[in-house]
């Protein structure tokens, strides 16, 4: 069956509010399939409702989102997310990632291989077998980031995937992040990390208390921000 592609992803004046407090206020923009888009801002900026909104966990309470075409009701999900922390079944590394390929509606004949290979791209497929729980926080990040990778997602949206990660740890996410891109998958990304946001970013979005603030590529953002927000931001006067 041939699939619509979903991006570019379209946000036309979204809002979301909780009673009187905005938390995302006016957002417009558009997400195409090619540049690796990095979210920055300061805490409290709305960076991961906004996510949320993208991705469709949340429904937004002004605007409207759209995707260039709608998942086909009944296949499998061509989107995916990880969070900073991600939950993982009492299960085998194998097992967690075969349940997602469940719930995402792949044909059970084609799980276990998908999944093995989604884990042998993260460099887990030695621990296939070890359950989930004992991994490490790097590991189990990696294997959050083989569920994903194991759907073939056109886009898969990253909530500060490195988060409380050692160097080494980081660096390993960054890997796979990074081949995750190299084979087609569109990445949206939030970070803390500046340095992070450099070399996995080609364009930035910079939100401040709920607003688009200013976008831009990254090499630009970093050496000229238009916006004097952006330019506290990186100068470290903004709270993080």
């Amino acid at each position: 069956m041939h699939l619509p592609v979903l991006l570019p992803l379209r946000l036309e004046n979204v809002g979301f509010a909780v009673g009187a407090h905005r938390i995302i206020d006016d957002v417009s923009f558009t997400l195409d399939a090619t540049a690796r888009t990095v979210i920055v801002g300061p805490n409290g900026a709305g960076k991961s409702v906004l996510l949320r909104l993208c991705h469709g966990l949340l429904e937004p309470t002004s605007g409207r989102i759209r995707w260039n075409g709608p998942e086909p009701k009944g296949s499998p999900r061509r989107q995916a997310m990880v969070f900073q922390r991600p939950v993982l079944l009492r299960r085998s590394a194998l097992a967690n990632v075969t349940h997602a390929l469940g719930v995402a509606r792949v044909p059970s004949g084609e799980r276990e291989a998908r999944a093995r290979d989604a884990l042998a791209k993260v460099g887990l497929g030695t621990l296939a077998r070890q359950p989930a729980r004992v991994l490490s926080g790097g590991e189990q990040q990696r294997l959050a980031l083989a569920r994903a990778w194991a759907l073939r997602p056109e886009i898969v949206f990253l909530d500060e995937p490195t988060a409380n990660l050692d160097p080494s740890a980081t660096w390993e996410i960054e890997k796979v992040i990074s081949a995750m891109h190299a084979g087609g998958t569109k990445t949206v990304m939030i970070t803390h990390n500046l340095g992070q946001a450099r070399r996995l970013g080609d364009e930035i979005l910079f939100l401040h208390q709920g607003r688009l603030v200013e976008r831009a590529p990254a090499d630009r953002f970093f050496t000229r921000p238009a916006s004097a927000d952006a330019a506290r931001f990186l100068e470290g006067e903004l709270p993080w």
